[in-house]
């Protein structure tokens, strides 16, 4: 049985996220919480059938909240740069963007001198150019 487009993304997003140095997944509250070290770069849930992705986007975040999915995130979170992506439906949720604001997450929480080793993250790249 196929994955739901949903249910695809998210494993994608899972897979990409733990990509990165030192990254690991924790559940607090119910929902995947990717962590570097004891910080967290992106929350992902999965209430019903949506799913919700929430980075730290200092430098896009602006734009980002242009977008008709995304809304600053609750608890005010959204004070801090924090957006919340909300997707519903069979479509699939534009990846190659999440994956972006993943990478900026992670760069505004990992330690500098891991970010340092990063390089730079290219355009609609995929998980193993990440590093």
């Amino acid at each position: 049985m196929a994955l739901s487009p949903l249910k695809r993304a998210e494993a994608d997003l899972r897979a990409f996220a733990l990509s990165y140095p030192g990254a690991w997944e924790d559940f607090p509250w119910g929902e995947s919480a990717f962590k570097v070290g004891k910080k967290v770069f992106v929350f992902m849930h999965r209430p019903s059938a949506d799913l919700h992705v929430t980075v730290k986007l200092p430098l896009s975040g602006l734009v980002a909240l242009s977008l008709p999915f995304a809304s600053p995130t609750g608890y005010g979170l959204g004070r801090s740069s924090w957006v919340t992506a909300h997707f519903a439906g069979r479509k699939r949720p534009p990846v190659d963007l999440l994956k972006r604001w993943i990478d900026e997450s992670y760069r505004a929480i990992a330690p500098k001198k891991v970010v340092a080793r990063l390089g730079v993250f290219p355009a609609g790249a995929g998980a193993g150019n990440a590093r």
